[in-house]
């Protein structure tokens, strides 16, 4: 019996919708978000009232943020999820930057403020940024804690976050004060107040296919706790977290040296520091002696040619010192103690000792290694070190920035006989000086419409600038 047209198309049409199930129903799947990096300012108006001759203070940084650009602070390690259908996106980053000034004759500070782990949040149009805030009032010098504050408002201009693909990536987003921010401010600006614009990018992970229902899951067993003290023997991992200097890496990278760095022998960049892994030596009830492998070498105009390796570590009654080789046109010296800290006294915890963030002090060969641009006592950047003492003990994870963005594409022409491509579009009302670049790609059967990878973005207008006006202060 032969087969109707309208029957025919109908079964195609079933067919083809039956081979598409499967890759929508994983579309539809929420992403894990894992690694990225987020850019802000908080306020650089903020910042020049901080550092100048009115608050004489300055900013420090924890949780491995760093600097970036002239003014902008850079948070770590996206974690969290997005629903390429909806657009829904979230991504908590680490790090902090603490502001301190108006030191009073007892060396409190008037002015101290701290923001971390900031997060975003994007559901529809919406977008908000959230922070922890540890801030001191104004006149009363109270010192209140507050987690995620929805601090700012972000302006997403129109931008469609629906799609798929491996990343996210939204280039200064507006954003603005909310009362609640202007709370947990210190009051030192009003709600409505416009801050540095927000930059990001964020790896997006396949969506994972679920277990049947009735599959067990599985529980990776927890190392047993290695009791503090642990006896003398070797190390079976182990790495030293360092970034030398902030201003010293800036200065390699700015205007006057225009220099950079370059990593070998194993070393890794965290962003805001230099990991030497590859930790070997021994632990015996609280002091330590371990090595590792990596080095790291600046260049730059003026001279400027200075590399760190074999670097080591030696604890003793609590007293760390952190060694390295250094070599230069004009000195080299091996075994060079850099910088001494404070390590507290070393316990081990589930086969592992760890030192976080000791403020570490240039040493008077520290300061010869540097060719005098920072004489002894100078405050260095803080050492963390981790060494395991079983196989089984992890070591902390290194900053995770992600991928590299890439540059904005530009949206190809569809081909005269096809339609446009229905997934990757950009809908963009008003920007306001925001750009978003969602990287798609998606293929199903053999729809000449789905086999290519697509992409779309609303190319970048230039933000428009933060006030220059001064924080009210008493």
């Amino acid at each position: 019996m032969p087969i109707r047209p309208r029957a025919l198309v109908t079964v195609l049409c079933a067919a083809v919708l039956w081979a598409l199930l499967p890759a929508a129903t994983a579309h539809a799947e929420s992403r894990t978000v894992q690694g990225g990096r987020l850019d802000w300012g908080i306020k650089s108006s903020f910042q020049r009232y901080v550092t100048g001759p009115v608050a004489s203070g300055s900013f420090s940084l924890t949780g491995g943020a760093a600097t970036v650009g002239g003014s902008g602070f850079r948070f770590h390690s996206a974690t969290g999820a997005y629903d390429g259908d909806t657009g829904t996106f979230r991504a908590a980053f680490s790090g902090g930057v603490r502001f301190t000034g108006h030191r009073t004759a007892s060396g409190a500070y008037q002015l101290d403020l701290t923001l971390s782990r900031p997060t975003v949040r994007v559901t529809g149009s919406t977008g908000t940024l959230y922070v922890d805030v540890t801030s001191k009032a104004k006149g009363t010098g109270a010192v209140t804690t507050s987690r995620r504050v929805p601090f700012a408002s972000l302006s997403l201009g129109g931008i469609d976050m629906r799609g798929g693909g491996t990343s996210v990536v939204l280039d200064n987003l507006p954003a603005t004060l909310t009362a609640q921010g202007a709370r947990s401010f210190a009051g030192y600006y009003p709600a409505g107040t416009a801050l540095d614009p927000v930059s990001l990018s964020a790896d997006v992970r396949p969506a994972v296919q679920r277990k049947p229902s009735g599959t067990p899951a599985t529980r990776t067993p927890r190392p047993s706790a290695t009791p503090g003290g642990a006896k003398a023997g070797k190390l079976t991992d182990g790495a030293v977290d360092w970034g030398v200097r902030r201003t010293f890496r800036e200065y390699v990278t700015g205007d006057i040296a225009r220099g950079t760095w370059t990593l070998s022998s194993g070393a890794l960049d965290g962003g805001a520091l230099f990991r030497f892994p590859d930790g070997r030596g021994t632990y015996e009830d609280g002091d330590l002696t371990a090595s590792f492998r990596g080095a790291v070498r600046f260049t730059g105009e003026h001279g400027l040619d200075l590399s760190l390796s074999g670097v080591r570590v030696t604890v003793r009654d609590g007293s760390g010192t952190l060694y390295a080789e250094v070599t230069a046109p004009d000195r080299t010296g091996r075994e060079i103690p850099l910088v001494t800290f404070a390590a507290g006294n070393l316990q081990a915890k589930d086969g592992l000792v760890t030192v976080t963030e000791a403020p570490a002090t240039l040493t008077a060969q520290g300061a010869k290694a540097f060719a005098g641009m920072y004489p002894e006592g100078t405050g260095m950047d803080p050492v963390s070190l981790a060494v395991a003492l079983t196989d089984k003990a992890g070591l902390p994870a290194l900053p995770d920035l992600g991928s590299t963005p890439s540059a904005s594409p530009s949206p190809s022409a569809p081909a005269s006989d096809a339609p446009p491509e229905p997934v990757a579009r950009a809908s963009r009302q008003d920007t306001g000086g925001a750009s978003a670049v969602l990287p798609l790609a998606i293929a199903a059967g053999s729809l000449p419409v789905l086999a290519a990878a697509a992409a779309f973005t609303v190319r970048r207008r230039r933000a428009r600038a933060a006030a220059a006006d001064a924080p009210q202060h008493d």
